[in-house]
């Protein structure tokens, strides 16, 4: 008798479709693109320093990456957007996101908050600091600075001395001051190599008659020491520019103050739950806050009025904390004494290590920064 009757007598072979070099190729791809993405967004991100700002702290072509898990990684705000790509679509003028879905942005759980003294990657708020275009948060021209005031904090700079809250900040090693050398003529590039001067730590003014030459220099306290001693320099001098009168360009931009880059403030920087009277002084100060980067709509500003959603207000509490940061080369830095506070939706992550540093002024042996390799930034 059969009893295995539920048995079919026929077996069926499945077969596998063996994928061709092309699609495996396909596969891997896209799942490289999906985890790169991944980490990018949640992890670390990889940053370039374009510009001398952060002298000595960071070198012109360090390669850092930045750490988005210690502030805790923020969700997209424009999720129609091309992996891996920021503003533009590689090598093109082609935005790389549509603004069709806009999503509210939230901060997932970090493992810290913004220090004093942290070195910061952030969006740049102003449109003015963003070519111009009304780019989404998330999508604004990165910078990187070092947070020198926390919500709350009153602060001021005095003769180039940063002050918050009525104590001397810290002064990073290595922090860079605007000077004029004089010297009997131009001084020779092979002397400023010798020096350690690179073409960004170095003007050359011109020559004001027969036996003397001005040149700026952006030097830290032991440069400044060391130029000073040399047979060829005359005289060395605090460049009396960057303290001389008021400067227009110079955060608010208002005539209620008469501010520079040496001497700036007092500042109260905006906490959550901050209460301000509303007057024509502290709109001033706040009002472009409080319209542009506080969750306002319908917002209406004149020199002493706040209407936001056609109510007139005598008082306003702000919504979100904000950060004041300035670049560690003190007098060759376009930070928060020329645009503003940094909102906390704009803050990026925290400078981690860097993993590469390339000198573009070094010859061919000496371009790469050995002893920078892995360095945590501090």
């Amino acid at each position: 008798m059969k009893w295995k009757f539920w048995k079919s007598n026929t077996t069926v072979e499945k077969t596998k479709t063996k994928k061709s070099f092309l699609r495996e190729w396909l596969d891997s791809i896209v799942f490289a693109v999906v985890v790169a993405t991944l980490i990018r967004w949640l992890i670390m991100e990889a940053y370039t320093i374009p510009t001398p700002s952060m002298e000595n702290s960071l070198l012109v072509g360090d390669f850092l990456f930045v750490s988005k898990f210690h502030y805790g990684t923020r969700t997209p705000a424009t999720p129609l957007q091309l992996p891996l790509t920021h503003q533009k679509i590689w090598f093109t003028n082609i935005p790389s996101y549509l603004t069709w879905i806009k999503l509210p942005q939230f901060r997932l759980p970090g493992i810290s908050h913004v220090k004093r003294y942290d070195i910061v990657v952030f969006n740049v708020p102003p449109i003015e600091m963003n070519d111009g275009i009304e780019y989404p948060v998330d999508l604004k021209t990165n910078y990187i600075k070092r947070c020198v005031g926390l919500p709350g904090d009153t602060l001021m700079v005095e003769d180039r001395n940063l002050i918050v809250n009525n104590s001397p900040s810290y002064r990073p090693a290595g922090m860079q001051y605007s000077y004029l050398a004089y010297s009997k003529s131009k001084i020779n590039p092979r002397n400023l190599s010798l020096l350690g001067l690179d073409p960004d730590d170095y003007n050359f003014l011109g020559q004001q008659n027969e036996n003397s030459a001005i040149n700026q220099m952006f030097l830290t306290d032991d440069k400044l020491k060391e130029i000073k001693s040399l047979s060829y320099i005359t005289n060395v001098q605090e460049d009396f520019r960057t303290s001389d009168g008021p400067d227009s360009r110079i955060f608010p931009n208002s005539p209620y103050v008469k501010w520079n880059q040496d001497n700036y403030g007092p500042v109260v920087i905006p906490k959550k739950g901050m209460t301000i009277t509303i007057n024509d002084s502290t709109l001033a100060f706040y009002g472009k806050t409080i319209k542009e980067y506080d969750y306002n709509k319908d917002v209406e500003l004149s020199d002493s009025t706040l209407t936001i959603g056609g109510k007139v207000l005598n008082e306003y509490t702000f919504k979100q904390n904000y950060y004041f940061m300035m670049g560690d080369n003190r007098n060759n830095s376009l930070d928060s004494r020329y645009w503003g506070f940094v909102p906390e939706d704009h803050i990026v992550g925290k400078a981690f290590f860097i993993w590469l540093s390339i000198d573009k002024y070094a010859d061919f042996f000496h371009k790469i920064r050995w002893s920078r390799f892995f360095k945590v930034i501090k």
